[in-house]
């Protein structure tokens, strides 16, 4: 029997400060597969960083033309993961902060918890994660900062410092 993965969720936003908003939301899936949305800002997110867009490469022009509404948003983050009942973050503080302003502005609830990833993880696991999140990198050219590559990237690296210290017997 192979083990369930757990499900989780990244988010991109136009900064780390005040003022700052999702810009792309990304799940991976307990089945592997991922799938994310870019976020049509609202008219009154309007701080921008040009720091965030060098790591994330989406420019608020490509949000403008191809992002969802934040309402269709939110409704489809409610359909994935309404009957799990959660999904895991490595960035709690920042994604949950940034799930509550998607929510809020939508006019919606969400129907799910957002839960820090690193309850998941045993002393050893978070031992080997830096060095494990690095050669997974590495080893599968993952691209860094889009918000569904990045959800399956802590998904692999929970997946793989699980089996390096998995102690068979016990």
């Amino acid at each position: 029997m192979s083990e369930t993965l757990p499900t989780v969720l990244d988010i991109e936003a136009s900064g780390f400060g005040r003022g700052s908003y999702p810009i792309e939301v990304g799940i991976a899936r307990a089945d592997g597969s991922c799938c994310a949305f870019l976020i049509q800002p609202l008219e009154e997110w309007t701080h921008w960083d040009p720091k965030a867009e060098l790591l994330h490469g989406i420019s608020r022009d490509r949000l403008i033309q191809e992002g969802y509404p934040v309402r269709q948003v939110a409704h489809w983050l409610n359909d994935e993961l309404r009957e799990l009942g959660k999904a895991y973050s490595d960035s709690w503080g920042y994604d949950n902060t940034w799930l509550s302003l998607l929510f809020h502005h939508a006019g919606m609830l969400p129907r799910f918890r957002l839960e820090a990833l690193r309850i998941l993880l045993s002393e050893e696991q978070q031992a080997l994660w830096s060095d494990t999140k690095e050669a997974l990198i590495a080893e599968q050219g993952i691209h860094r900062h889009r918000a569904g590559e990045d959800a399956r990237l802590l998904q692999l690296t929970y997946q793989h410092t699980r089996k390096l210290t998995e102690h068979p017997g016990r």
